[in-house]
């Protein structure tokens, strides 16, 4: 799959060093293979890192960020092109729209709010672009046995879970994002539109 722009999720905060030599990393490996970086538009934490070292090097970087958050501390103010929104679900909603593909390094509560979301939209068919997560120092293996849980139980269909490609280093990312089949979902999907359409029917 050929991609122009990568939408990355990742902490505002910086964690351990070792996680922004990751983020840092990634910019760069953005410019050199000629990809827009779209992020969140904060000038700190992991973001920030990434979004430096993309420009740096020559790269592309779109900031998109609510309008609400502090020009010049959290929101970067070297960046030559800045979407501002009203929202933070109007942010996750423009991701979407123009990102080839979803990528989630380190990060809390935000960057799991918008993985998920990019995930579940994928299991209902509205995209069906790549998403990935770079599992750097085995940062993410407590989330991929929760959804090795979630299959198990039965709450989470195999096919997808492989919506979420993971990957533990950055050449192994690229390859399985440029790899990536869109698993095949017609019959799931018709069930779910057809259970709508029953509810619908019922309401009325």
């Amino acid at each position: 799959m050929k991609f122009n722009a990568i939408a990355l999720f990742c902490g505002s905060s910086d964690g351990k060093s070792r996680y922004g030599d990751i983020a840092t990393a990634f910019g760069k490996q953005c410019a050199e293979r000629n990809i827009t970086l779209i992020y969140g538009g904060a000038s700190i934490g992991l973001m920030g890192k990434a979004a430096t070292e993309a420009l740096k090097n020559g790269g592309k970087v779109i900031g998109i960020a609510p309008s609400f958050f502090t020009p010049g501390t959290v929101l970067a103010d070297f960046l030559p092109e800045m979407i501002l929104v009203d929202s933070m679900s109007e942010r996750k909603q423009l991701f979407e729209k123009m990102a080839d593909a979803f990528v989630a390094l380190p990060g809390s509560f935000g960057t799991m709010d918008e993985l998920f979301e990019a995930l579940t939209n994928a299991q209902l068919g509205l995209h069906q672009k790549p998403i990935a997560i770079l599992n750097a120092y085995g940062y993410y293996d407590h989330l991929i046995a929760q959804l090795a849980h979630f299959e198990k139980e039965g709450f989470l269909h195999t096919s997808h879970r492989q919506l979420l490609l993971i990957a533990d280093d950055m050449d192994t990312l690229f390859a399985k994002i440029e790899q990536y089949q869109y698993p095949d979902q017609k019959e799931w999907l018709s069930k779910i539109k057809t259970a709508i359409l029953l509810c619908v029917a019922i309401k009325n």
